[in-house]
């Protein structure tokens, strides 16, 4: 599923729904609740990160096109679209760290676990 459809067509949650799996045993939250709670802040951070490039990108442009030959709004505008880019390339490129570091060292970095 790509991130457009789950922007516009979500998953439901039910705040009521307990958890399942190793983060609740018998209704307790346990301490393994945490690689769930870190799993989905991750997956928050991801999504974010990728609308406010999307958001900035186009102020950036927006700012591009009005700017009307203004040097000064011309070198904003470009300052915008370049921050834009390089924090895209930041979050490709921490992705790309934590995938190089799990096939190097064969340990699955991706998948927060704590022992029980």
């Amino acid at each position: 599923m790509n991130l457009i459809s789950k922007i516009f067509f979500p998953t439901p949650v039910f705040a009521q729904s307990p958890w399942s799996g190793t983060c609740v045993k018998d209704g307790v939250a346990t301490i393994q609740g945490f690689g769930c709670v870190f799993q989905n802040i991750a997956q928050v951070i991801v999504y974010f990160a990728g609308i406010v490039f999307f958001f900035m990108f186009i102020k950036g442009g927006f700012e591009y096109l009005t700017s009307g030959g203004d040097p000064k709004k011309t070198a904003k505008a470009t300052s915008t679209l370049t921050m834009s880019i390089v924090g895209l390339v930041g979050v490709i490129i921490s992705f790309l760290i934590i995938k190089f570091i799990q096939n190097f060292t064969n340990v699955d970095v991706t998948n927060f676990v704590i022992p029980q």
